[in-house]
């Protein structure tokens, strides 16, 4: 397994989720804060958009606007000029559990993850993914799930999803009205492991953040189909690593977002979060 070095980028942040590059920029969330951010060359923070809960998945509609999920709301908004919202969608009769992670299609489909259970306070138990077509109209995803993570989609039409309970990347084939089919398991990874936020790369790896763990095995690493494990960018000792992205005019810059917490201080909202970057050598797939 190959090992990469990070460097910070941006620091000064309480708990950041789903980086994204959009449009010549890198965008977070930050749960917390309720906070929707852009970033530039320099991880200087832009703040776009205040949410008065907690601000999660984050994906951009064919026009350009970004969506974003309002976790206990289970809603996803849009984000207006000016940085107001309007409502876009409404999926709580559909879940079990607050939003989460979402992925939005080039062609304008949103994907969206979710608990499934009250996080630390419930056994866990599984869910399903739910699917909100152009027109806002919201299913659910057939195929249970333990704790929808970070979504991918690659270039063959194939949506990756990170179970960070079941320590696994499942996947499902897209059909052409958005449906998905064929729920199956991409890559079974071992009990230590925990994906989190994850971004595909043009050689068809998939790169996650070990959510939850503060030891040794923390980190970013990149597995391919069938589960072998081949490079790790490493982390500050005793961070969580949390989700990553490729970006840069090439997406060959690896961002990857870690956090200073532990399970309890999280749910007392206690973090403190950076954004780091380290080349790997690969290039990621465009997202948006």
């Amino acid at each position: 397994m190959r090992t990469f070095p990070s460097i910070p980028f941006s620091k000064g942040h309480q708990y950041l989720e789903c980086p994204r590059w959009h449009d010549g920029r890198l965008w977070a969330s930050d749960f917390f804060t309720g906070q929707v951010m852009t970033f530039d060359g320099n991880g200087q923070p832009t703040t776009v958009a205040q949410l008065k809960g907690v601000a999660s998945g984050i994906g951009f509609l064919p026009d350009g606007s970004p969506l974003v999920v309002s976790q206990a709301d289970q809603k996803v908004l849009r984000l207006l000029p000016g940085g107001g919202t309007e409502e876009y969608a409404d999926f709580g009769g559909f879940i079990g559990g607050v939003g989460n992670d979402m992925l939005v299609s080039p062609a304008g489909h949103a994907y969206v993850g979710n608990f499934g259970f009250a996080l630390g306070e419930e056994d866990p138990r599984t869910t399903n993914l739910v699917h909100i077509d152009p027109s806002g109209t919201v299913r659910p995803v057939e195929g249970d799930l333990l704790f929808p993570n970070g979504e991918a989609l690659t270039p063959e039409g194939v949506l990756l999803v990170a179970e960070t309970f079941a320590s696994r990347i499942s996947a499902f084939d897209v059909q052409p009205d958005g449906s998905l089919s064929d729920h199956r398991i991409w890559a079974q990874l071992d009990a230590s492991l925990h994906p989190d936020g994850i971004a595909l790369d043009a050689d068809g790896g998939v790169w996650f953040g070990n959510a939850l763990t503060n030891g040794p095995d923390s980190g970013f690493y990149r597995v391919v189909e069938g589960g072998e494990i081949t490079d790790k960018v490493q982390v500050e000792d005793g961070a969580w690593a949390v989700a990553c992205a490729f970006g840069g005019p090439d997406l060959t810059t690896f961002y990857g977002i870690c956090s200073q917490t532990t399970l309890a201080d999280f749910h007392e909202g206690r973090s403190s979060s950076v954004i780091t970057t380290a080349d790997v050598g690969r290039a990621g797939v465009p997202t948006s």
